[in-house]
């Protein structure tokens, strides 16, 4: 079988600092968040024609935009929420960009990370979104709602907290249930049921944490994958938790340098590509065992973790690739932005030989 080919079609340097690039759903559009040299926070839309990236429109505003979610949305509205460095929760609706039409103070300081998911259709709840922020604090929020976050998760003692690194939505398969993955600077991966308020799980994996996914929201949870600092990713089997084990899981060492971000091919949850401090992405896809779990001598389940073959790799840039968006509606095409003030569409080829 001929393995993918990842190629850039597009490339676009800025004078801004990039912290990350999000496709609009169902438009061949994206958006670019960062800041000016004057610490200005932007938000730029562009559409991709054939051969080049076009401005549509910008933003400026006081505070730098780190992170973007269009995950709580309907898809007709398409709007995208935002974090930034003032602490700011926005939401923006894409054709009337002067003001946003929500927003709320929502941290103190900088907010490192945010996910959304619901209301978008019947049978995944009500619109919800989630930010993580570096007063170690993870908040719940309605945009229905104008003020107080829904839910606050933080330590009892306020001398444990850390910096939230990332956040992410998971176990979304009905009204009712949910759990927020949450990772720190400190190598706590923390995972809160929402359902029963309570912490479901937690793992400290010695280095910092700079992403968590689930490979699908709106299921019932099945994969997770943990990036770190040090050059090491984790892969997590969700379907089995052991009383004392925990998740089954395997450890993979790549790129040699901080892995930024893991992200899952919308069409194929076994599919994901890492990023790299070293200006390389890697194409990983998960291979499950015959069975995924056993009983150990207690008679208790344990799960059974999968392998991970490399699919391929490649050297965008000499700088660290920090954020990777696959397309919702086109197989292979994705976004990604580094350091180096500069992002790439990409198309990977071929991913229909794994769908």
């Amino acid at each position: 079988m001929d393995k993918p080919q990842i190629i850039v079609h597009t490339e676009k340097s800025t004078t801004c600092s990039l912290y990350g690039g999000l496709w609009v759903p169902s438009a061949a559009k994206f958006v670019i968040l960062g800041c000016t040299a004057k610490a200005e926070g932007i938000i730029h839309l562009y559409e991709l024609t054939s051969n080049d990236s076009v401005l549509l429109k910008e933003v400026k505003r006081e505070h730098a935009y780190k992170c973007g979610t269009f995950g709580a949305s309907m898809l007709c509205d398409r709007h995208l929420a935002t974090g930034n460095f003032g602490g700011q929760l926005q939401i923006w609706d894409l054709e009337r960009m002067k003001e946003p039409v929500y927003e709320v103070d929502a941290h103190g300081t900088i907010i490192n990370a945010i996910d959304g998911f619901g209301g978008q259709v019947l049978g995944c709840g009500p619109p919800e979104i989630v930010t993580g922020s570096r007063d170690g604090l993870v908040k719940l929020w309605d945009p229905r709602q104008k003020e107080d976050p829904v839910a606050v998760m933080e330590p009892v003692d306020v001398r444990e907290k850390r910096d939230c690194w990332t956040v992410a939505f998971g176990n979304a398969y009905n009204n009712q249930d949910r759990v927020i993955c949450a990772g720190y600077d400190n190598g706590d991966v923390k995972m809160f049921d929402l359902k029963k308020m309570a912490v479901r799980w937690e793992k400290n994996l010695k280095n910092g944490i700079c992403s968590v996914q689930f490979d699908r929201r709106e299921i019932e949870m099945n994969k997770l994958v943990v990036t770190t600092l040090e050059s090491k990713f984790f892969v997590f089997e969700l379907r089995t938790q052991h009383p004392k084990k925990g998740f089954a899981s395997l450890k993979e060492k790549a790129h040699d340098s901080t892995i930024w971000q893991v992200s899952h091919l919308p069409q194929n949850r076994d599919i994901f590509m890492t990023c790299g401090g070293n200006g390389t992405v890697c194409l990983w896809k998960y291979v499950y065992p015959s069975e995924r779990c056993r009983k150990d001598v207690n008679g208790d389940k344990v799960g059974v973790i999968g392998k991970l073959d490399l699919l391929q790799n490649s050297i965008l840039t000499t700088q660290p690739v920090h954020s990777f968006d696959w397309c919702p509606d086109k197989t292979g095409l994705a976004l990604a932005t580094s350091f180096d003030q500069t992002f790439r569409t990409i198309i990977v080829t071929k991913l229909s030989n794994n769908l």
